[in-house]
């Protein structure tokens, strides 16, 4: 084999950076482990007879609590790897895991165009807007274009500027439409980028380790993906208020001295008084550690780290805006300090303290945030002046050419604007997004007019963002959320052990299968599906990929879809070897004759792959990443990595058997006539045709993702039967909802449309509260509402309609581009039409029976068959794995064609389905088999997904056969097969004539 060298280099390479990827993990997982039992002998020491819920809470409080002061404890010694750094490298787990919150959300610019305007209740604009957003349901256009498109038109043209235009603005009068819509497009980019950084800065909030965060910068959609929240109402409300901008009068240090010494003293005594702090009546305390006396010197002055009086270049003094640096570390126990009563009570009661942006020390090896005392108005929270005053912010140049921030204020903002400088000059003021800090820079003097300039020590960058952030809080973009799922941390669990059952069940019976059906050289197999699932893990761990209960799923097919390289290599060296060649030759030959129809069995899957990682969102997106990569390496080991151990074998004069007696008898000198059959089975597409066109009459169960509105798992003490509750349930929502059981009859799915496409922040707790009501009867008789939802619901997931239309359309341009791409790929492969011609039938024919099954069997199933993003990931695997059987068969009539030069088309097509036939059911048979144990233990989550499947594999190998090449026959009748590759010329040597291709 060439390239030896290499392939050995990458196999130790890729083995090395799996294993030490993983080492990540398993680091976490011991060292997170020890934690959650150090904390439970705590909580156990300090608390008995606590109720299950309320002992784990106190629990999970305490691990959070430690986690959180270990951030940069070294746990990893090899490599001197903190907690923190091994957190970040560790194999992400998706929330349908470990539970968590999932949102998709929308950045609405109707409020964004309504404040560029001259008049937000200008009846032609609020008449465009509304035009705009009737049409955006059924188009992917940008919003300001059909904005634009629609105020042009009812308005004729020339007019926009004038709604615009100003003279401290971007527009100007004399702008065309063009300019005008190209400005407020950059504007509202502008916008919606603005929207994400806040999210992000939000997101850090909430100290998930690893959150996911996408920005769709053209549809003005962020997903986020929050594992391990459990707060659900919280994320709800942070996520979707407004930006918060505000300027502060500020405390210096000087002036709260007397305070922060009295706090301190406060604390110290508190904590050497208290062996064990009282959990239940301080509730903020929870994460305060209890130690030695000795150790509890200045508690609150060693958190905060004051920050004394400071002198410039000049050698005169000054205060720092901020009071102290609080370690990143440390930011939960100076909260938890800062709420405790003893401490709250020796400082002012219009102080509030508030957290500036992350900063380094200078070695960089220390993460703080500078801490700040601010003043709030008597009797409320709010500041001084608010984002509302800000009309205009843009980054600019002082006049020693440093970067610079120049603000206007408004009119009502540049009177309190005056006033606030005015009683601050020589004093810091602190400007704050959301409750963070961004600077805080001096007064130099008072302020009128409105127009303001920021300096100091910027980049460019900086200056620009501050910049954006100023105007942010008078921009109105938020971002609404309008898809949503949450999965309770019981059912992220259930996912895993379902996910971890199958995937172990599957290895075990193809490990086993492949060496009893090719002997010892089956171990070759084995090998290579070995190294391709640890290399696909570790580089999804590498690459920071999320793992979720689809990617299980996809790394179940893979184990299928990985041996399926070894089946058609393996299966060609059995045809080697029964014509009569050495062992050695009928390897090298079954290699490279198995090379070409690899390849395009992969390619094809591969297509499919890829569309659907670019369609697809949330988990569908996770099980395409874990396909992709898991085809790529499939490739790998299975052609090269296989090569090299069995040239490595061979080498010491000893060779693999690849029979067995049950392989060589099975298939033997199989000699059917398929091609006579084909009439007989074009009556059979007939009527799979009349069934799929029949399905989209009778009618799918279209999963909430495309139908729009709240779907909930709801899990009860003992079975549940439908109908019990489905009355109440009726009388609760005003229709009937769809109710499914799930698995043991103790789980219900409950659909409903209640409330579809109402935004109003309180439509989800209405929605469940009339779940509540309508499953009264089937709960404790002492069941409240918050229990309810504790610990009854355990995954809830709304879209709203506007997205529920989009996932609609993505799915169908999916289904029809994979079928293009995949017509052309074979177009190209083969340069012959009537192969592209089968290819697409035989798509069609899987598509339909697929349809056909989930409309007409739905009700009699006992789960549930949906039409959702899991249903159009099994169609695009189906598309994929069905031409991987469609090709297989093409290439070797193609070989046949050339080889067998004076054969009719019947027997050329005959010999090479017969003789592929092995191959194409083993791998089958494989992958069947792997579908079947991920229906069977892989849990609700893929259940659809993996019948869906099943039905593809079977359909698919039917229609390989029976549908794609029969059109080889009666298409083109006259057409020798494979002419474009059968052309060649002459050349005449000395030693006779010789045909080369």
């Amino acid at each position: 084999m060439k390239l030896k060298g290499l392939v050995w280099f990458f196999t130790i390479a890729l083995i090395t950076i799996s294993l030490w990827e993983l080492s990540y993990t398993w680091v976490v997982r011991s060292y997170e482990s020890k934690v959650r039992t150090q904390a439970e002998r705590y909580v156990k020491k300090t608390s008995t007879n606590l109720p299950a819920d309320e002992f784990n809470g106190l629990v999970n409080t305490r691990v959070q609590h430690i986690l959180d002061s270990t951030r940069d404890k070294e746990i990893y010694p090899l490599v001197g790897t903190t907690y923190q750094k091994c957190k970040e490298n560790e194999l992400n787990l998706g929330l349908d895991l470990q539970g968590g919150i999932s949102v998709t959300m929308e950045v609405s610019l109707e409020g964004l165009l309504k404040s560029l305007s001259n008049n937000s209740k200008d009846p032609q604009l609020l008449r465009a807007i509304q035009t705009a957003n009737e049409q955006k349901v059924n188009s992917d256009a940008n919003f300001i274009d059909l904005f634009s498109d629609a105020y042009v038109k009812q308005n004729g043209g020339g007019k926009l500027s004038s709604l615009f235009a100003g003279p401290n603005k971007e527009v100007k009068i004399n702008d065309n439409d063009g300019t005008v819509t190209s400005k407020i497009k950059r504007i509202g980019n502008g916008a919606i980028n603005q929207t994400y950084k806040i999210l992000v800065k939000r997101i850090d909030k909430f100290g998930v380790a690893q959150p996911n965060i996408n920005l769709d910068e053209n549809k003005g959609v962020i997903n986020v993906e929050l594992a391990g929240i459990t707060d659900a109402v919280r994320v709800r409300k942070y996520l979707q208020s407004s930006a918060n901008l505000q300027f502060w009068e500020v405390y210096r240090i000087d002036e709260l001295a007397s305070s922060l010494k009295e706090a301190d003293n406060n604390l110290q005594k508190y904590m050497n008084g208290v062996s064990i702090i009282d959990t239940a009546k301080i509730d903020t305390t929870k994460a305060i550690d209890t130690t030695k006396s000795k150790e509890n010197q200045n508690p609150f002055f060693r958190v905060m780290n004051p920050i004394d009086v400071q002198t410039d270049k000049n050698g005169k003094q000054f205060f720092a805006s901020a009071i102290g640096n609080v370690a990143l570390k440390d930011t939960g126990v100076f909260l938890s300090y800062i709420n405790n009563d003893v401490v709250r009570s020796a400082f002012p009661a219009n102080v509030k303290f508030l957290f500036g942006v992350e900063e380094r020390s200078d070695k960089g090896n220390q993460r703080f945030l500078p801490l700040y005392a601010v003043k709030t108005q008597p009797g409320t929270e709010k500041a001084p002046l608010e984002g509302d005053g800000v009309e205009e912010a843009k980054q600019d140049y002082d006049e020693l050419g440093r970067p610079a921030i120049k603000m206007q204020m408004s009119g009502v903002g540049s009177k309190t604007w005056a006033r606030l400088t005015t009683k601050n000059v020589g004093r810091p003021i602190a400007i704050a997004l959301d409750e963070i800090v961004y600077t805080a820079p001096n007064v130099n003097g008072p302020i009128e007019g409105g127009n303001s300039e920021i300096s100091g020590n910027f980049t460019v960058e900086e200056a620009q963002d501050l910049a954006n952030i100023l105007k942010s809080g008078k921009l109105d973009a938020p971002a609404k959320i309008v898809a949503e799922q949450v999965v309770g941390p019981t059912l992220g669990q259930e996912a895993v052990r379902g996910g971890a059952m199958a995937f172990i069940i599957a290895f075990a019976v193809i490990f086993i299968l492949m060496l009893v059906y090719y002997n010892t050289g089956g171990w070759v197999a084995n090998i290579a599906l070995i190294l391709n699932l640890l290399f696909t893990i570790g580089v999804l761990t590498a690459l920071q990929f999320t793992l979720t209960a689809a990617g299980i799923a996809g790394l179940v097919l893979t184990i299928g879809l990985a041996v399926d390289t070894n089946v058609i290599i393996f299966e060609r060296i059995k045809d080697e070897l029964t014509k009569g060649k050495s062992y050695q030759m009928a390897v090298n030959d079954g290699y490279r004759r198995s090379l070409a129809p690899v390849i395009d069995a992969h390619v094809t899957s591969l297509l499919t792959a890829f569309i659907l990682f670019y369609f697809g969102l949330g988990p569908v997106l996770g099980f395409a990443t874990t396909q992709i990569i898991g085809i790529i390496l499939s490739l790998f080991c299975g052609i090269l990595v296989s090569r090299l151990i069995t040239e490595v074998w061979t080498n010491k004069n000893r060779h693999f058997n690849y029979f067995t007696g049950f392989s060589r008898r099975i298939f033997k000198h199989a000699s059917y006539k398929f091609v006579e059959y084909r009439k007989y089975a074009y009556i059979i597409s007939a009527f799979v045709l009349l069934a799929g066109i029949g399905s989209f009459f009778y009618g799918f169960h279209e999963g909430v993702e495309f139908k729009g509105g709240r779907s909930y798992t709801v899990v009860f003490d003992q079975s549940v039967k439908n109908d019990y509750v489905r009355d109440d349930l009726k009388n609760a929502f005003g229709d009937f909802p769809v109710i499914k059981t799930i698995g043991d009859g103790r789980h219900l799915n409950i659909t409903t449309s209640f409330m579809k496409g109402e935004l109003r922040a309180d439509a989800d707790s209405i929605v469940q509260t009339r779940l509540f009501e309508g499953l009264k009867k089937a709960l404790p008789a002492n069941a409240t509402y918050g229990a309810f939802v504790k610990n009854n619901i355990q995954s809830s997931i709304t879209v709203q309609p506007t997205i529920s239309d989009d996932l609609k359309r993505g799915a169908v341009k999916a289904t029809v581009f994979a079928m293009f791409i995949i017509f052309l790929y074979i177009f190209i492969r083969f340069r012959d039409w009537r192969y592209s011609a089968g290819t697409i039938l035989t798509l069609l024919h899987d598509v339909l029976v697929t349809l056909a099954v989930f409309s007409f069997f739905k009700d009699i199933v006992p789960f549930p068959l949906e039409i959702d993003q899991h249903f159009i990931a099994a169609i695009l695997t189906v598309i994929g794995f069905s031409m991987n059987d469609t090709v297989i068969v093409f290439d070797r009539i193609r070989e046949y064609a050339r080889d067998k030069k004076g054969s009719d088309k019947r027997t050329i097509i005959n010999s090479a389905i017969n003789d592929t036939l092995s191959r194409t059911i083993m791998t089958s048979v494989t992958v069947f088999l792997v579908l079947l144990i991920l229906f069977i233990f892989g849990g609700e989550v893929t259940r659809g997904f993996a019948f869906a499947m099943l039905i593809g594999v079977i359909t698919g190998t039917y229609s390989s056969i029976f549908v794609g090449v029969p059109i080889l026959v009666d298409f083109a009748k006259d057409k020798p097969l494979g002419e474009a590759d059968t052309k060649h010329i002459t050349v005449t040597t000395k030693a006779g004539t010789k045909i080369v291709r």
